[in-house]
């Protein structure tokens, strides 16, 4: 919980009476390999810091699984649609890797910013993070060419590529594996 409060202080100071706050309210929770943090149709109540481990977040089209995010240590996970309206999730997340969390609930993180103020401060400071990620996914989506996607994410996530199984990163570039294949097979 030490590098969750590191963490949070790095972004923005935090007051004793926060931290206080934070240390009791705070939950840890334990994820298997292969575990489900959050299943489709059910509602995202918690919002989650990885303190250990890699989660994959995924939806079905047409059958298939379709990565949209892997998230590692010092990452926050949430389906954010869900836990912001409070209503079932259209995404699943589940533990490729066993996983140490702490987490509050929608109802404590919203306690939180009404009591302390400059928590709004972090919780901003979060947003503005994820959201120019999420906007630099769909960038590569729709402006950049397989290969040019999966060169972005060696170099800037190289972790993933060793960590992520095959098949999850092809869905989460939009590829086959098969084009996966050929691409790491040209640029080695």
């Amino acid at each position: 919980m030490d590098e969750l409060l590191k963490y949070l202080e790095s972004i923005h100071a935090m007051s004793d009476g926060l931290k206080e706050h934070l240390a009791v309210t705070l939950k840890e929770k334990r994820l298997l390999r292969k575990d489900y943090l959050l299943r489709a149709g059910q509602a995202s109540r918690q919002i989650y810091f990885i303190s250990r481990g890699l989660l994959r977040c995924f939806y079905i089209k047409e059958d298939q699984e379709v990565s949209s995010w892997f998230m590692k240590e010092g990452d926050v996970i949430v389906s954010v649609e869900s836990f912001f309206g409070q209503k079932p999730s259209y995404e699943s997340i589940v533990a490729l890797e066993d996983c140490l969390l702490y987490y509050i609930t929608y109802d404590e993180l919203q306690y939180i910013y009404r009591h302390f103020p400059e928590f709004n401060f972090i919780g901003r400071a979060l947003l503005e993070k994820y959201y120019t990620l999420s906007e630099q996914r769909l960038y590569s989506l729709r402006m950049q060419r397989s290969q040019e996607r999966y060169e972005y994410l060696l170099k800037h996530h190289p972790d993933l590529v060793l960590r992520v199984p095959m098949k999850h990163l092809a869905s989460y570039l939009g590829i086959t594996e098969e084009t996966l294949s050929r691409i790491r097979s040209k640029l080695n």
